[in-house]
């Protein structure tokens, strides 16, 4: 939608959620809103009895559209499958292996569940997120109903401790560790963890399907015995 003012246009973009799923938009808002404030624009987060609204205004929309189609993207590839999951899986993990053992998953397959979702998106000028999941992801979901049934019930901490392994083998990806905070082969800051319910380096990690982790600085101990456990000779410290 354009609405002019003088000798000006102005578009304007929707971003909506049902209410209980407001993380979701609060992610999509902190994600978008820098992008969209550096493009002349502004935003504005706003919740009703029944749903979290993202309204943004700015010159073009194609000038943030690819941005929000990220941002989209990782709320239904992570935020939604780790609720999928966690719903579904049958494993004997404790609470923090099991949630592990999701993000892992989701990395497993994130490149090419985000290329479908992609295809799916409508338009950016108006989307409803919990819509695209309902109505536009049906295929998806049957894909991710098909991984939980491989998955063996006796699945247990040694196997996730060999399955990330294996995920890191299988990878090039470089990370960077510093303190607590993750940062990408490019140093900016990663927090897709949040999808997830908390951000968490551990979470962290595992979602950007590491296949090096460049410790810089000392590590706490949690932290540095989680590298040793799954990381073992993929953690490099200076």
């Amino acid at each position: 939608m354009r609405k002019t003012s003088y000798n000006s246009v102005v578009e304007t973009v929707c971003l909506s959620e049902r209410r209980e799923h407001a993380a979701f938009i609060s992610y999509l808002y902190n994600a978008v809103l820098a992008d969209v404030v550096a493009a002349g624009g502004k935003g504005e987060l706003s919740f009703c009895a029944e749903r979290a609204v993202i309204g943004l205004e700015l010159p073009s929309a194609d000038a943030v559209a690819p941005l929000l189609a990220d941002a989209v993207v990782e709320v239904l590839c992570i935020g939604y499958k780790y609720r999928f999951l966690q719903e579904r899986l049958n494993v004997r993990l404790p609470r923090r292996e099991r949630r592990l053992f999701a993000a892992a998953l989701i990395a497993a397959d994130l490149a090419g569940d985000a290329a479908y979702v992609r295809r799916k998106l409508p338009a950016p000028s108006h989307v409803a997120v919990d819509g695209v999941y309902c109505f536009r992801l049906a295929a998806l979901r049957e894909k991710w109903e098909r991984i939980v049934r491989y998955i063996p019930a006796g699945f247990g901490a040694k196997d996730l401790v060999k399955f990330c392994t294996f995920l890191a083998e299988e990878s090039e990806n470089k990370i960077y560790l510093k303190g607590s905070e993750v940062y990408g082969a490019d140093f900016s800051r990663l927090r897709r963890s949040r999808l997830l319910g908390e951000e968490d380096a551990e979470a962290e990690i595992v979602l950007s399907d590491a296949g090096f982790i460049y410790c810089l600085g000392d590590v706490a101990d949690p932290l540095a015995d989680f590298l040793q456990k799954y990381y073992a000779e993929r953690a490099i410290f200076s």
